[in-house]
């Protein structure tokens, strides 16, 4: 039986506050939070409880999901990429 791999959308941004201009040239990945809410998604990046608490499913960000074939085309149907592990 196959498993099914999502991981979440993530951006990549600059450390914030007053530090050398040198680190200004790294950029650190910061996952994005995806929530199913009736039946639709939605990317949060900074999800507030009541959020999670509407959410049918919360797949929270910078973390790599096992989902189900069901939630599989449900993510895909809605232009997300999930990976198929043998």
């Amino acid at each position: 039986m196959p498993t099914y791999r999502f991981e979440t959308p993530r951006v990549y941004e600059n450390p914030g506050g007053d530090y050398h201009p040198l680190f200004s040239q790294i950029k650190i990945p910061v996952g994005i939070t995806v929530l199913k809410i009736d039946g639709e998604y939605f990317e949060v990046r900074y999800p507030s409880h009541e959020e999670y608490e509407a959410a049918d499913i919360a797949y929270l960000g910078g973390i790599t999901h096992t989902v189900s074939a069901e939630e599989k085309a449900d993510l895909e149907a809605a232009g997300y990429e999930v990976d198929t592990i043998a």
